[in-house]
C-alpha cells in the first residue's frame, strides 16, 4: 500500500514505522520550515504491545522517506488541537490524492467535519499508541528520537458508516501490520467520549500536580486512591457533558461500566492497572504536549457551559489550572 503521512509527529511516526517493517510504502510530507524538514532517520524506543499484553521493548532506526508523488492509498492525518482545516488547507494547495484516514482529538460535529474534508473521501480512526519525540540540532544534521508505545488495536470507523471505496485495502493494512481493528457503534461520538475522559483524568493531574512536569504528576495520580476516586467522580461529570451533545450512552457501556461503580472500588481496580500494565502506565507518563491537552480539557468544558451541565469537580479543576497557567 502507498502511504502517506502528514508530518513526522509521534503517532504518524509510530504507525508508520510498524507500516513500514510490514512492507508497505510509507512517505511523508513535512512542510517547508519546519524544525523536522531535514530529518532522515529517527532513533526509535517503542514498548510494542503487540505480541505481548505487558509489551516488548524495541529500539529501532526509521528511515523518513519524503513524498515523491501527489496520489496515494491512504493518507495518514493525526493533528494536535483539532487543526484539520490547516492540514486540509496543505492537501488541497499540494494537490495530493487519496483516502484520508483522520485519528486524532475532534470535537466538531459530523456536518462541520464533512465540511472542513469536502473533496476527499475520508475515514474516522482514532489511535492507541502515544509517546514523545526529542529533536536534537547539531552541526551537520538535525537528530531526532521518539520514545513510544504502541497497543495490540486501533479504533476505526465501521464500513456501514463510511463511503471511502477502499475500506479493506485499509483494515489489510493493519492486520498486515499485526494490529486488530475495533469498530464503536459511532466513532465520532466515541472520539468525543474519549476526550470528555481524557479532560476529567487531565484536569485532576494538573490541579494537584504540575502541569509541566507530567511523570510526577502522573505517578501521584497513580498512586494515589484517593486522586483516582476524584478521578472517577470527575469522570462521570464530563461523560454527562459528552452526552449533552446528543449521544446515546447505551452503545458505549463496555466502556463506561467502571465508572458507574463505587468511586473507591473504580479507583482500587485502577490503581491495579496502572501497577500491572506497563503499557497503560507508559502511555500516561508520555502524553505531555500541553497545548493538546488544555484544547481537550477547554473543547469539554465550553460545552458542559453551554449546556448547562452540572460539573463541579471538572469546572472548577480546570479554572484553578488555567488561574495557575495564566498568573505565570
Amino acid at each position: 500500500m502507498d502511504i502517506l503521512i502528514i508530518g513526522l509527529g509521534v503517532i504518524g511516526t509510530t504507525y508508520a514505522s510498524v507500516f513500514k517493517e510490514a512492507g508497505h510504502n510509507v512517505e511523508h510530507y513535512i512542510r517547508e520550515g519546519s524544525n523536522k524538514e531535514y530529518i532522515s532517520n529517527i532513533e526509535v524506543t517503542l514498548l510494542d504491545g503487540r505480541e505481548s499484553s505487558k509489551g516488548i521493548q524495541v529500539k529501532k532506526e526509521y528511515t523518513v522517506n519524503p513524498h515523491s508523488k501527489k496520489e496515494y492509498d491512504m493518507i495518514f492525518v493525526s493533528i494536535s488541537q483539532g487543526k484539520i482545516a490547516n492540514v486540509m488547507e496543505i492537501l488541497r494547495k499540494e494537490a495530493f490524492k487519496g483516502t484520508i484516514l483522520l485519528c486524532c482529538n475532534l470535537w466538531y460535529d459530523k456536518q462541520y467535519l464533512d465540511k472542513i474534508m469536502q473533496g476527499y473521501d475520508y475515514i474516522l480512526g482514532f489511535p492507541v499508541a502515544g509517546g514523545c519525540i526529542k529533536i536534537k540540532k547539531e552541526e551537520l544534521a538535525t537528530k531526532a528520537e521518539l520514545d513510544c508505545c504502541l497497543f495490540d488495536h486501533f479504533m476505526i470507523e465501521s464500513k456501514n458508516k463510511t463511503t471511502i471505496s477502499n475500506y479493506e485495502a485499509i483494515s489489510n493494512l493493519f492486520k498486515s501490520s499485526n494490529i486488530k481493528l475495533e469498530k464503536p457503534y459511532d466513532m465520532l461520538e466515541w472520539i468525543w467520549i474519549h476526550m470528555a475522559i481524557n479532560a476529567a483524568v487531565i484536569s485532576v493531574i494538573g490541579k494537584n500536580g504540575d502541569i509541566n512536569d507530567s511523570i510526577t504528576s502522573v505517578h501521584k495520580l497513580m498512586n494515589s486512591l484517593k486522586l483516582l476516586a476524584t478521578t472517577i467522580k470527575t469522570i462521570r461529570e464530563t461523560t454527562k457533558i459528552a452526552a449533552s451533545r446528543g449521544i446515546n450512552m447505551k452503545y458505549y457501556r463496555n466502556e463506561l461500566w467502571v465508572y458507574k461503580l463505587p468511586a473507591q472500588l473504580s479507583a482500587i481496580f485502577m490503581k491495579r492497572m496502572f501497577a500491572t500494565n506497563n503499557l497503560t502506565r507508559r502511555i500516561m507518563e508520555l502524553h505531555g504536549n500541553i497545548d493538546d491537552l488544555l484544547y481537550i480539557c477547554n473543547s469539554v468544558y465550553k460545552e458542559g457551559k453551554i449546556n448547562n451541565v452540572s460539573a463541579p469537580l471538572f469546572y472548577q479543576s480546570l479554572e484553578d489550572i488555567t488561574r495557575r497557567i495564566t498568573n505565570k
